[in-house]
């Protein structure tokens, strides 16, 4: 099936659509049952890495070109845009945790994972890391069903354990084959994530990449939907967002800290592209807390 006619879901059988800054989804399989009957047909998730942990049952499982017949416990880590689905018997369920990327980005250097490439493990329940990364999965499932105070800065450094978790279970395995094009976006926007504030020029991240100014193009309107300067003033636009909503800095400081000299200009920059200035737009987004 060519790359253009798999479908993209917000969560599996949504629309995708703009995620909110900072954006987590915690749910099982089987709260989808109605959706999907046990047959996932291949998608992907534009905006969303997923982990899976199959805590009961078995089936199949497919990441992109390659498949598993599986037994619980089975883990998976699948970043945004990589094509997968499953089909399960009767009875079978797993704790689905979706995080955006930008909350990803943020957790990426407290991570044992590497998370540009797909991961699938299984293993034995009586296993001591098996049991570890059930039980830290069983936390983060109950902490966002709960949503009690002070749950949103807990989640992201229980999703890193259970990331590193699921590291330690896949030690000396080869990494999954992804295709060229995607594993270049995904390159690219760990990249972005790292030197957005610098305001490096395209030619840069092209060197840095080792690749031609086309290829890379390409790379980034798969990541994105949109050219490499946009990509950048888009990751910026979320780290603005996200300082916005969960610090107290002023707005000249946000602008310094994602790589604005001035003040005045990031204003312009955020209107531009919200249509509120950013101390407007925080006023409106904390009102509604």
């Amino acid at each position: 099936m060519p790359d253009s006619a798999i479908p993209e879901f917000f969560v599996y059988g949504e629309p995708a659509r703009p995620l909110d800054v900072g954006f987590l989804h915690v749910e099982t399989v089987m709260a989808r049952h109605t959706v999907h009957f046990g047959r996932v047909a291949a998608h992907k998730h534009p905006q969303l890495a997923q982990i899976t942990f199959w805590t009961c049952g078995r089936g199949l499982y497919r990441i992109e070109e390659q498949a598993w017949s599986f037994s619980a416990p089975a883990a998976s880590f699948v970043p945004s845009d990589v094509v997968h689905g499953f089909t399960i018997e009767p009875g079978t369920d797993a704790i689905v945790v979706s995080i955006a990327n930008d909350a990803l980005a943020g957790i990426a250097g407290h991570s044992l994972l590497p998370l540009e490439t797909p991961v699938f493990v299984a293993g034995r329940a009586e296993d001591p890391l098996w049991r570890r990364l059930a039980a830290t999965l069983e936390l983060i499932q109950a902490e966002h069903a709960e949503a009690l105070a002070g749950a949103d800065t807990v989640l992201l450094p229980l999703i890193a354990v259970a990331l590193s978790n699921l590291a330690r279970l896949r030690a000396g395995a080869p990494a999954l084959a992804v295709p060229a094009a995607l594993a270049l976006a995904t390159r690219l926007r760990r990249l972005v994530d790292r030197h957005f504030r610098e305001d490096w020029p395209v030619e840069r991240y092209v060197e840095a990449l080792g690749t031609t100014r086309h290829l890379l193009d390409k790379a980034a309107r798969r990541a994105g939907g949109r050219g490499v300067k946009d990509m950048v003033s888009e990751r910026r636009l979320v780290e603005a967002k996200r300082l916005l909503l969960f610090t107290i800095r002023g707005i000249e400081d946000i602008a310094y800290e994602i790589g604005f000299e001035d003040a005045a200009y990031f204003s312009r920059f955020f209107r531009h592209r919200v249509g509120e200035p950013p101390a407007a737009w925080r006023r409106r987004q904390l009102g509604r807390s």
